[in-house]
């Protein structure tokens, strides 16, 4: 595997009963991008992301994550990133491009140690982010609600964080940032990026393949500000901020989506 393997966080898909009201919210408040619709999936992105998309809503009776993506760099880092997964005696399966839905790339699908399934892909159908490339303004006129450019990382719950962490360390090659350890020595959290940012994907210890928030990039405090006024206009539930954090000493806002999904907007760091 090259040094270059998984590059960032990708995608995330959350489940939401009722399709239609959670596409208002991530369109009208969140102001995501409609791509695709596909029977009980919508396809939605940030407004500069080229890829085709990082948000998944898939209509189904319960809340939280279904599943999330990562970015490979290399056709040939996917093969040897399914070989180390194997290696670990983890389940895993391989997917070509358009397998598992509009827009998706060659996928090797892991069920991690932690409940949760991640997708390691590489060649993701790319859109484009409807700007032009000579004299670009910037930003797009008309961006509605929020309007993050991009996605930032993914927080979730397992009961094990140190094995969990040590199989995205040594397994997936996840650098380990920061991290939260009890008086008995065991990791209470992990914060790990491939991205050189302070985090592309944390673990807090919690149920197996539990979902605490996904987080969307904005470029300054300020924006967390209009954020936090956009959710009292739409009476949107905020869970906490605008903030800093101690670890990260990144700033964000949470809040929740009409299932009970959190989500963050997140800047610094």
């Amino acid at each position: 595997m090259s040094s270059q393997g998984i590059l960032r966080l990708s995608h995330v898909e959350v489940r939401v009963p009722d399709l239609e009201l959670a596409l208002a919210y991530y369109v009208e408040v969140v102001g995501l991008v409609e791509v695709e619709r596909d029977g009980g999936r919508v396809y939605l992105r940030g407004w500069d992301e080229h890829q085709h998309h990082s948000m998944i809503l898939l209509q189904a009776p319960t809340y939280g994550l279904e599943s999330a993506g990562f970015k490979v760099d290399s056709i040939e880092d996917l093969d040897a990133l399914h070989e180390r997964v194997l290696g670990a005696g983890v389940d895993v399966s391989r997917h070509a491009a358009g397998d598992l839905g509009p827009g998706s790339g060659d996928t090797v699908r892991v069920h991690s140690p932690s409940g949760h399934v991640i997708d390691l892909v590489h060649g993701m159908l790319q859109v484009g982010n409807k700007m032009p490339q000579l004299n670009p303004p910037v930003a797009p006129e008309g961006l509605t609600g929020m309007a993050p450019p991009r996605i930032d990382h993914l927080f979730l719950m397992c009961e094990d964080v140190d094995g969990v962490t040590a199989f995205f360390r040594d397994v997936l090659g996840f650098r380990l940032t920061e991290q939260i350890v009890a008086d008995d020595g065991h990791q209470l959290a992990t914060f790990l990026e491939r991205s050189h940012s302070s985090h592309d994907i944390a673990f807090l210890t919690g149920p197996d393949g539990g979902f605490h928030h996904v987080a969307y990039w904005v470029d300054e405090w300020g924006d967390l500000r209009d954020a936090a006024d956009t959710c009292s206009f739409h009476g949107v539930t905020i869970d906490a901020g605008p903030t800093r954090h101690g670890a990260t000493r990144g700033c964000g806002l949470y809040f929740f989506d009409p299932a009970g999904n959190r989500n963050e907007l997140y800047t610094g760091g």
